[in-house]
């Protein structure tokens, strides 16, 4: 057994749930986080703790600090401290930049920059007085080169990896690596609409000639917060199959 502690935010769908599902599987501490998808997340949990796997389920929404430090005390209630943080929690919207809203906007950054910032802020009270921690922040190949359509989002996860990077300077005394992952087009929810003839196209313009899955992107965390990965800081990974070469 691992006997370490992770916490993955947005951990009932999608990447999350890759995530999430494959450090239980490998023997960790595993805190899955939700907020509004309670069916997938409680499945998800019943799924893994039926096999025996060390796992807690917490409701939290990550854009509001009262209910993350609220996750994080429990994490450390539970399981007495928090080793590895998976900021995936994030959401995502087309929509013409001359139509976006303030709503919008704020939404945006509310979710995927601040929920990144409470979320790391506070487990770091820890990390830090243990001297020990992996952050692993992710964000996307829209935060590389930007998407048209997606200015807010796309402006969300550029803020992402500039976080890392600063935070990885300021944090690596405290031995603790801050890394991003930045995935291309990953087989989610959040393509459900395209259409089949653009996911045919997206897997023509990649040269591996796939679209990405969860597993793709949790075998990348996973590495970076294996021992194998202690010397690896401050560096944006971009598992997109070869669509962007950054």
């Amino acid at each position: 057994m691992n006997n370490k502690t992770v916490l993955v935010t947005g951990a009932s769908r999608g990447i999350g749930k890759s995530i999430a599902t494959l450090f239980a599987q490998n023997g960790y501490n595993t805190i899955i986080n939700y907020n509004k998808s309670e069916k997938e997340a409680k499945d998800l949990y019943n799924e893994l703790s039926e096999k025996g796997y060390s796992v807690r389920l917490f409701k939290a929404d990550v854009s509001k600090r009262y209910e993350v430090n609220s996750m994080i005390n429990f994490c450390i209630g539970e399981f007495q401290s928090i080793d590895v943080l998976i900021n995936n929690a994030g959401i995502s919207k087309d929509k013409l930049f001359t139509d976006i809203t303030d709503d919008d906007w704020n939404e945006m950054m509310d979710t995927n920059i601040n929920g990144v910032f409470y979320c790391t802020q506070k487990s770091l009270q820890y990390m830090i007085s243990q001297k020990s921690g992996k952050i692993i922040n992710i964000s996307s190949i829209w935060g590389l080169v930007g998407g048209s359509c997606e200015v807010h989002y796309s402006t969300s996860k550029a803020a992402v990896i500039g976080l890392t990077k600063s935070l990885a300077k300021e944090v690596g005394p405290s031995n603790i690596q801050v890394n991003c992952i930045a995935p291309g087009v990953i087989q989610t929810d959040m393509i459900n609409g395209v259409s089949d003839d653009i996911l045919d196209i997206l897997k023509e313009e990649t040269p591996l000639m796939r679209l990405g899955t969860p597993d793709d992107i949790a075998h990348c965390a996973f590495y970076l917060a294996s021992s194998g990965a202690d010397f690896i800081t401050g560096q944006v990974i971009s598992p997109n199959g070869g669509m962007v070469i950054y």
